[in-house]
């Protein structure tokens, strides 16, 4: 005798179906990666909204597409920037001054490369001065440069950590990052209290082990 099919079953395979025919709307990217209009991008959330059930001809639908595609742009303007520009002024008169520069509690919210979702949290920057000193405020925009970008926090750590790395060239740097993924707080695991914690050190501040520490301890308050 056939069991009768669950409810549940029956709304997997209407959505499975429903993703298929998404794929389908979507043009097949050439290996040159074709820039794509902002009307295409607008076309795109409006197949997401259908796809999810939604009237699109709603009022309180109808300029959301448009809504969605700038807010994208605010919050992926990183691509368009450049940290060698943002660290490219500096002061060299600063002989005086041989401890390390720690700035911490920068606010960033970069979103997650997986699933999109919202990835906020705190950055907390240090380096040691060979030659050059830059504003704090530039080691903040560094922070956003690359965090205004799809990402994963172990990759966005490293490549803060190697832009001031790469161009002030000090004796060392550390980066600490602390985040909530919504990833995981807003759905799946549904943890809404866990933070990601992720840290990564360049020159002296990865060869000395003692001062790894205590600039780890710096950086974080403890």
């Amino acid at each position: 005798m056939q069991k009768a099919s669950r409810p549940r079953d029956h709304e997997k395979h209407a959505k499975e179906i429903m993703l298929k025919k998404f794929c389908n709307t979507l043009p097949d990217s050439p290996p040159s990666q074709a820039p794509v209009s902002r009307e295409e991008a607008e076309d795109a959330v409006r197949v997401l909204l259908r796809y999810l059930g939604e009237d699109i001809a709603r009022p309180g639908l109808r300029d959301t597409p448009g809504r969605v595609v700038r807010a994208w742009e605010e919050w992926c303007a990183g691509y368009g920037e450049d940290p060698a520009d943002t660290l490219d002024t500096t002061f060299e008169d600063m002989t005086r001054y041989d401890q390390p520069v720690i700035l911490r509690g920068i606010d960033f919210i970069s979103h997650c490369e997986h699933h999109m979702a919202a990835m906020p949290g705190k950055a907390h920057v240090a380096y040691w001065p060979d030659a050059k000193v830059v504003g704090i405020s530039k080691l903040a925009r560094t922070v956003d440069v690359f965090a205004r970008r799809l990402q994963s926090q172990e990759n966005l750590t490293c490549e803060i950590a190697e832009a001031i790395d790469r161009n002030l060239k000090p004796r060392g740097v550390a980066v600490v990052l602390s985040a909530a993924h919504g990833c995981m707080t807003t759905r799946g695991a549904s943890k809404p209290e866990s933070l990601l914690v992720t840290r990564h050190f360049t020159g002296c501040f990865k060869s000395d082990l003692q001062l790894q520490e205590q600039i780890f301890a710096a950086l974080t308050g403890r």
